[in-house]
């Protein structure tokens, strides 16, 4: 058989044409023109509706000291609680707090929910901690939460009753929403800052003896604290001045201090306090917000 004679091997549909051999002439058409591109509409945005809708509210973890059940026993720390007389979790004991303003700014709501749910104005405010679960209530709320320290003549003034009352802040029942979360880190944060901090001072009268100043730290810290230890740590921080009075008493008189004012409780840092001065106290029947 001849070369001109070999027969020619056809090349199967889809495969590459092979090197060295002519390609069949196969033509493809130029694609059409692609039209116009015309914008895609776009959706009307809805506005949200209710269920969409997070507000916002302020809530209070007020510490002070009350005397202890029995004698020898440590003064316990205590908060007042507010109960709800409405839905969700109607009868149960909250914070006190209520809805922040839509002209005011987060101290002042602070200051205002607890002169509305307690009477009381506390000298020390600070805000502690934002609580934004999506399921911590029924409807979408952010509770921005303060922190407070009275002392025991401050803490006279509560306006307790059916709706407000006292309660040991290591004991508490089932409060509503995720309020005992909410106490359980204002306690972590309290211990914490006593031990670098002279947020312990916002406890005690305006004069004190380093006795009872001692027994307001073993009171938040639930331990004993060495007496020697403690006067001599306390007198070299600066932040107590003696004074040339005694409190008299069945042991030997012992020396008053006060606290210095020069230097603050907590340092707040740059940011300005402009706390507006707390409303007259007007219902005081529950905590409205969660």
């Amino acid at each position: 058989m001849t070369q001109t004679e070999i027969p020619q091997r056809t090349r199967q549909a889809g495969s590459p044409p092979r090197i060295g051999m002519p390609a069949p002439d196969t033509r493809i058409a130029a694609p059409a023109p692609a039209p116009a591109s015309m914008p895609a509409p776009r959706a009307t945005p809805q506005a949200p509706g209710p269920e969409d809708q997070i507000r916002v509210a302020v809530s209070t973890v007020i510490f002070t000291l009350r005397p202890a059940d029995s004698p020898g026993q440590r003064d316990r720390l205590a908060i007042p609680l507010v109960r709800r007389t409405r839905d969700p979790h109607q009868g149960q004991w909250a914070l006190p707090g209520g809805w922040l303003g839509t002209a005011e700014g987060l101290d002042a709501a602070a200051s205002r929910t607890l002169a509305e749910t307690t009477g009381l104005a506390p000298s020390f405010l600070e805000q502690l901690y934002a609580f934004g679960d999506v399921q911590r209530s029924p409807s979408r709320v952010v509770s921005i939460i303060y922190w407070a320290l009275l002392r025991r003549d401050e803490a006279a003034a509560a306006l307790v009753g059916e709706n407000v009352a006292w309660f040991d802040a290591t004991a508490l029942p089932a409060l509503a929403f995720d309020h005992n979360q909410i106490v359980d880190y204002a306690l972590w944060r309290l211990r914490t800052k006593v031990g670098y901090s002279r947020i312990a001072h916002g406890l005690v009268g305006d004069e004190f003896t380093l006795a009872e100043l001692r027994e307001v730290y073993e009171s938040i810290l639930e331990r004993r604290l060495d007496p020697a230890n403690f006067r001599r740590q306390v007198e070299g921080s600066g932040a107590v001045v003696p004074t040339e009075r005694y409190r008299t008493g069945n042991h030997r008189p012992a020396r008053l201090y006060h606290y210095n004012h020069e230097v603050e409780l907590a340092d707040r840092g740059p940011l300005a306090r402009e706390i507006t001065k707390p409303a007259t106290p007007a219902r005081l029947t529950e905590s409205s917000e969660s």
